[in-house]
């Protein structure tokens, strides 16, 4: 891992003992980032995770990889601030990619209705992917009707993930291929 004062000028100048971020260049990603995020995210430290990742938009970093595989925990105030961050890279040609989210995390996504908003990808190289080629690695397969495994509900799918069905309420993931499995 580089330094993150190397990368971002005064990044390690503040601390949280509840989340650790690591920052790393995103290789062939033009003004690309990627942020290591470890511990949780809530209502106490969300001021101090915007102001971490705000210090890396202000240095030109408006491609935004956040590697969650190490977030244990996000809060509703925690989703928010990745909202911040979506809306101050956009106008700017950047985007945001979520990599590696663990099930329990996600859900708190999905269940607030936020999944559909970020861009969200199993692994570095289709998070690079995304961002040099568009819409990444994923075929045209998208938009889907797919059915669900427990009740056979007719779904719409915009893309691969993980979703709550409409109908029983059971979690159903999706591939890149449109083929759904219990998730």
């Amino acid at each position: 891992m580089e330094n993150n004062d190397a990368l971002v000028a005064g990044f390690d100048s503040e601390k949280d003992d509840n989340l650790s971020i690591s920052l790393r260049k995103a290789d062939g990603v033009k003004d690309g980032i990627i942020v290591y995020l470890s511990g949780y995210i809530d209502t106490y430290n969300s001021t101090f995770f915007q102001k971490q990742v705000m210090k890396c938009i202000e240095q030109g970093f408006i491609n935004l990889i956040f590697n969650c595989s190490q977030l244990n925990y996000v809060s509703s105030t925690g989703i928010g601030s990745f909202t911040v961050f979506l809306k101050m890279v956009k106008p700017n040609g950047g985007d945001v990619v979520l990599l590696e989210i663990q099930p329990k995390v996600y859900e708190v996504f999905q269940l607030l209705g936020f999944s559909q908003f970020f861009n969200i990808r199993n692994n570095q190289e289709e998070a690079t992917s995304f961002f040099t080629n568009g819409e990444g690695i994923l075929p045209d397969v998208f938009p889907a009707i797919v059915s669900c495994p427990v009740c056979r509900k007719k779904l719409r799918a915009t893309k691969a993930g993980r979703f709550r069905c409409s109908g029983c309420k059971s979690i159903i993931a999706i591939n890149s291929d449109a083929e759904i499995s219990l998730g």
